[in-house]
């Protein structure tokens, strides 16, 4: 059987690199090494390179290959676990369609516009069973007033950059005192942000994935976090979250939920594995939509692999059926 080379990507042009670095490291120790040859591939605005210990060998955009020890290597397939841009919004998807090359994430177009929240939930609005939080979206071109806001949404509010991921640039606000702080924090990290009521509720994240050519929903976790939300500190710091999974729900509220979320992953035409956030609200257990990542995070920790091993799956052959499926 020939080996598949692999070019794992990472890395990328945001506040998430070091997260993409984590998600490597264990994607590349869950392959399967009698099927597939590794070679991670670190991209950054100064260039992509992949690091052997010694030396940093350059890639050659011109064909997606590296000369390592005077060998032409090509990849048969790219593993994409870039966090934000380039890899999370199309831009890696559409090079790699150029020259060929198939991939394990969602195409360039899904990407895109799944990368920004505010025509996400255009797109998913009208799935029955699904609600979305009122918002207003603003262009850091515009001018914004702050009353105004104010005065059409309810407090507290969530100000987030409407591109960003692993909840970077976001803030919680209960008053229009502290409005203008969190634009500018959000308008710091892109050039659109996205201002959302606040959702009183359980908080859950839940993957989705094509395996054997059959659409997939893991078991959900349950975020619990002893700060105010989920922020970035409350995703990747010990101790300060606590993430159940499988969440204690009853199994007609699971199978409600994978039936929202089967939708979700079809009207958006998804590919591979992602991950949708939502809130159950408080009162009613209505299933209020967040977002989705179409890169979710692939640490040893993370949701995804704790949710693949709750299904009773090898990490392993999971991450060989995302590449099979995709091929």
């Amino acid at each position: 059987m020939k080996t598949i080379n692999v070019a794992l990507l990472a890395g990328g042009f945001t506040g998430e690199y070091e997260v993409s670095i984590n998600s490597a490291k264990n994607i590349a120790a869950n392959l399967d090494s009698d099927k597939y040859k590794v070679y991670t591939i670190l991209i950054n605005r100064d260039g992509w390179v992949h690091e052997t210990g010694k030396e940093s060998i350059p890639v050659d955009k011109n064909d997606f290959s590296i000369t390592l020890n005077s060998e032409k290597i090509t990849f048969d397939f790219a593993f994409i676990t870039v966090h934000g841009t380039p890899g999370e919004d199309g831009k890696l998807q559409g090079y790699l369609d150029l020259i060929g090359i198939p991939y394990n994430t969602c195409d360039a177009t899904t990407s895109a516009i799944t990368m920004n929240k505010a025509y996400t939930k255009a797109i998913v609005h009208g799935i029955h069973g699904l609600n979305t939080a009122r918002s207003i979206q603003l262009h850091q071109k515009d001018r914004h007033d702050t009353a105004t806001i104010a005065s059409s949404l309810k407090f507290p509010l969530f100000i987030k950059p409407n591109n960003g991921g692993s909840s970077v640039g976001m803030s919680k606000v209960y008053n229009i005192g502290g409005l203008q702080e969190a634009i500018d924090k959000a308008f710091h990290e892109d050039p659109q942000v996205l201002i959302e009521e606040f959702i009183k509720g359980r908080e859950f994240s839940i993957g989705i994935a094509k395996l054997n050519g059959k659409i997939t929903v893991l078991p959900a976790t349950e975020i619990l976090t002893t700060k105010d939300f989920f922020d970035y500190e409350a995703k990747y710091t010990t101790g300060v979250t606590n993430e159940v999974t499988p969440a204690d729900l009853p199994a007609e509220k699971n199978r409600e939920i994978a039936e929202i979320v089967t939708q979700v992953y079809l009207r958006l035409n998804c590919r591979g594995m992602v991950r949708v956030d939502f809130i159950l609200l408080e009162d009613t257990q209505e299933f209020y939509f967040i977002e989705i990542n179409t890169t979710p995070g692939q640490s040893a920790n993370s949701l995804i692999p704790q949710q693949v091993r709750a299904a009773g799956m090898k990490v392993q052959d999971f991450y060989g059926q995302i590449i099979e499926g995709t091929r």
